[in-house]
Parts: structure tokens; C-alpha cells; sequence
């Protein structure tokens, strides 16, 4: 069973069927686009923490991280030192992974340091494939593209770590940079961005775009 009608008479995929909280977050906020750093930047960190755990686990501690890493402001999670990283491995709220809090506090540093070049907005928008897939299936959603795999590689560059392909094309899909909704899911083609057949709406700017009309 690929979608799942719920008693709203919603298509929904399986995942996003029963769970309150994974319902909600499927129909109000994953795949909806999101264009600015600080968003960008709590989304990217959270992927992150995610890897090896349920995303179910990381939406119940959200509002823990939020608090933990203050509010995901770059430029205040640029600005811890060894003393923080102390005490976000003595907080229980959170994943207490020390390889990915340093990744985000150094994720954080890179992403102030790439305002420079534009913003994390515009590289991470400007991965954006020119059609996105229409699955019909589970089996047919891509867990990695070769947008992805570039983008880890642009990342990586510029000093951002535990940015690989697979996280990079959650991450994608979590903001809306491609669309993988289920075809006959109630939020295929919702996003503003692409249409249900996979290509891209004309009402639409990416930030890549509005960077590369600044440049």
C-alpha cells in the first residue's frame, strides 16, 4: 500500500498516516519551501542528527534543540567554544553525539563564512534539479540524486561536515528544493514550487535565482 486514506480523506504515505506529529509536520511543513539562512541552517543541523535515528525522535526533541543551540542563529552557534560543547553533551533534551554537535557548531562558522559568496540560501537552492521525480511508489523515491551528491561536494568545500549525498537529498526534499510526494498524495504539487507532473512552478524564486540578479 503506497498512500494511505485518512479518515479526513487525505492520501497520505504510510509514514505520515497514524503518528499525530508525523502527520502534522507531513502536511504543514515537509516539502514547503524554506528560502532563508537561520531556517536553512536548523534544517541542515537537524538532518544531520538525524542519521542513524527515527525523524519522529529529532520532531520530539525539536523544541530541545531549538533551545539548546539558540534558536539556530548561525552566528551564535558560530560562537561556541569547548564549554558549550560540554553542556550540550550533558543535555538530555538532545542527541548527545559529539561528532554532530561539533559538525553544527562548525556548520555554523561555515555558514557566516559563506555569506561572503552569497549565502547558504543560494547554494543550497541552486542545487535544485530542472524537473523533480514523480514517484508512484516508495521504491521509486530517490534517497540520493546527482544534485545531491554535488551539493555534499560544494558543502564539504566550504567546510561544512556531515552533509553527505543521502542527507543532502533529505534535506532537499524536507525544504521543498525537490518534490518527492507520492503521485495521489493530498500534497503533491503543494509546495509552490513544482507543479504534480515534476516541473518547476513560474511563480516561484529561488534564492539562487534572486542572488544570481544581484550578482
Amino acid at each position: 500500500m503506497h498512500l494511505i486514506v485518512g479518515e479526513d480523506g487525505l492520501a497520505r504515505p504510510p509514514w505520515a498516516a497514524t503518528d499525530p506529529l508525523l502527520q502534522a509536520y507531513y502536511d504543514e511543513e515537509w516539502g514547503m519551501p524554506v528560502t532563508d539562512e537561520r531556517g536553512l541552517f536548523e534544517r541542515l543541523s537537524l538532518e544531520a542528527f538525524q542519521s542513524g535515528l527515527s525523524w519522529a525522535t529529532i520532531l520530539r526533541k525539536r523544541p530541545a534543540f531549538r533551545e539548546a543551540f539558540a534558536g539556530f542563529d548561525p552566528e551564535a552557534v558560530a560562537a561556541f567554544d569547548e564549554e558549550d560543547a560540554q553542556r550540550l553533551m550533558a543535555d538530555a533534551g538532545i542527541v548527545r553525539n559529539r561528532r554532530k554537535i561539533d559538525a553544527t557548531i562548525g556548520n555554523a562558522r561555515a555558514t557566516v563564512a559563506l555569506r561572503a559568496e552569497g549565502g547558504l540560501p543560494a547554494l543550497l537552492w541552486g542545487a535544485a534539479p530542472a524537473t523533480t521525480p514523480a514517484p508512484a511508489s516508495l521504491a521509486e523515491v530517490p534517497t540520493r540524486s546527482p544534485e545531491s551528491v554535488a551539493l555534499a561536494t560544494a558543502l564539504r568545500a566550504r567546510g561544512f561536515g556531515h552533509v553527505g549525498p543521502t542527507t543532502m537529498h533529505a534535506l532537499m526534499e524536507a525544504v521543498g528544493i525537490v518534490d518527492t510526494h507520492l503521485v495521489g498524495s493530498h500534497r503533491r504539487g503543494s509546495s509552490g514550487v513544482w507543479r504534480p507532473d515534476g516541473t518547476p512552478s513560474p511563480a516561484f524564486r529561488s534564492p539562487a535565482a534572486a542572488s544570481a540578479v544581484r550578482a
